[in-house]
């Protein structure tokens, strides 16, 4: 018997263990649940409920192919290789399949759970299935990985002109495994796993937002191919549009693979890489900038144990300024463009990825807090939080990280609101407060008027002052 061990991959189409598993012979599956283990990692609410639909969602997939779906809840990862060793003696289970996890702790418990499975006569076999190509396969001429986008980028186009990667064969029906008390579990719901606080339940109307399954999944990213990518390089930088494929929330759990995505991109190219619009590159790029974050998570292991990419980094001396912060997280900063992308985190789970780096930027290089604290804040309440691409994004935007924006490029927060949010229809969305304002008050309501009477508080720090502050904090590294 062959065990298949499901964790960010959620789905039943093109799944490179569940694939493996099967061809090796009959298998039942698990899923382990790991309550404390994502609070330490700051999963986000939202994403935990998400996951858990999902999964309930894969279990009725998997009895459709007979495959039996254990679930086990072990609330720390260290306590996981004895449980898992124990199951695989009671099913007679030759070897265990899944897919690679990269993130340090998650490769120290596959590794804590290959030598005590093998020591025990069971294979442990890992696949690579979360990234295009296989972490460390993509080097420089001296064997070194990149630390910049655009050469590890031309390295990705040269692979993929030569062929695109193929999506895995539909799993067959096996036949029905004999009933078992281990099968009969049903997927808790997030409260009953977080019973301790009331606010620990997502509501109906948020989850609708994020609806769960395979074929959804499909239709998402056929609209976006079909309909949107084309415009995608003009209009994706614009808040108020439904321009972008918000796919990262079905990536990052694997509802969705990258292989389908890449297959759809070039579906009326016969499967070879050739661009027919520009919406298309910019796209793959963006998909080739997920791919980067994960192969920079394998080979620079410290970016996941909160430190910068570049350590010399590590000498800034960052504000301690918690009424500041409390201000940003809570969309108070009195910068509307800042405030209205954190209030629809807070609404939605999800922020415009222009938003997200105009408010990385603000709190690092504005408010000379540290990005860590942004990064964290980010990983709790985003429903795509995924810490190779947090972590790259918010280490790009505070100059600390690989292929980073230099010290002295700091947004202006208003004027990035005045070029992507010209009539301040995304502000009004989310800072109802301000609503009123013309188009030109929008964006700083209080710079022609200081002693204007609004609902709403005046900038918490100075746009000028404070970026003179943050390039001489940064200067001083040099």
């Amino acid at each position: 018997m062959q065990l298949i061990w499901f964790r960010q991959d959620l789905r039943i189409h093109d799944h490179a263990a569940l694939w493996h598993t099967r061809e090796a012979g009959p298998c039942i599956a698990l899923v382990v649940l790991s309550p404390k283990q994502w609070q330490v990692h700051n999963d986000a609410l939202i994403k935990i409920d998400f996951y858990l639909r999902q999964l309930n969602h894969l279990k009725n997939e998997l009895a459709t192919l007979n495959i039996p779906l254990v679930i086990l809840t072990i609330p720390l990862w260290k306590d996981l290789p004895n449980q898992l060793l124990s199951l695989c003696q009671n099913h007679n289970i030759q070897a265990v399949h899944a897919d690679i996890e990269l993130g340090v702790n998650e490769l120290k418990r596959d590794a804590q759970t290959q030598q005590l499975l093998e020591k025990n006569n069971i294979r442990f076999e890992l696949y690579h299935d979360r990234t295009i190509f296989p972490v460390g396969s993509i080097r420089n001429k001296t064997g070194h990985p990149y630390q910049v986008f655009g050469a590890f980028k031309k390295q990705c186009y040269e692979k993929l002109s030569i062929s695109l990667p193929q999506c895995y064969p539909t799993i067959e029906v096996q036949k029905p495994i004999p009933q078992h008390n281990d099968f009969t579990r049903e997927v808790p719901q997030l409260s009953d796993i977080y019973s301790d606080s009331e606010e620990k339940v997502i509501s109906e109307n948020l989850q609708n937002l994020w609806q769960i399954g395979e074929h959804h999944a499909w239709e998402l990213l056929d609209e976006f191919i079909e309909n949107q990518v084309e415009y995608y390089h003009i209009e994706r930088d614009f808040p108020n549009l439904n321009s972008t494929s918000k796919l990262a929330a079905y990536l990052n759990i694997g509802i969705l693979s990258i292989r389908q995505c890449l297959q759809a991109l070039f579906r009326h190219s016969h499967g070879c890489m050739e661009f027919e619009n520009n919406g298309q590159q910019i796209w793959l790029n963006e998909l080739l900038w997920r791919e980067f974050y994960q192969h920079i998570l394998f080979d620079y292991p410290r970016v996941s144990k909160n430190l910068p990419f570049k350590l010399d980094t590590q000498r800034i001396v960052w504000r301690n300024a918690p009424e500041d912060l409390q201000a940003w997280q809570h969309g108070q900063t009195g910068i509307p463009i800042v405030d209205a992308g954190m209030r629809q985190l807070l609404a939605t789970g999800w922020m415009h990825n222009r938003v997200r780096m105009i408010c990385a930027m603000f709190l690092s290089k504005n408010l000379l807090i540290d990005w860590r604290l942004g990064e964290s804040w980010f990983m709790q309440h985003l429903i795509d939080s995924d810490l190779a691409a947090n972590n790259g994004g918010w280490q790009w935007c505070a100059s600390t990280g690989t292929d980073a924006a230099p010290y002295f490029r700091i947004f202006n927060p208003v004027s990035q609101s005045q070029k992507f949010d010209a009539n301040g229809d995304y502000i009004r969305q989310w800072v109802p407060e301000i609503s009123h304002l013309n188009a030109k008050q929008i964006h700083e309501p209080y710079a022609k008027n200081p002693q204007l009477k609004l609902d709403y508080p005046k900038p918490i720090v100075d746009l000028k002052s404070s970026r003179v502050r943050a390039i001489e904090a940064f200067k001083h590294l040099s």
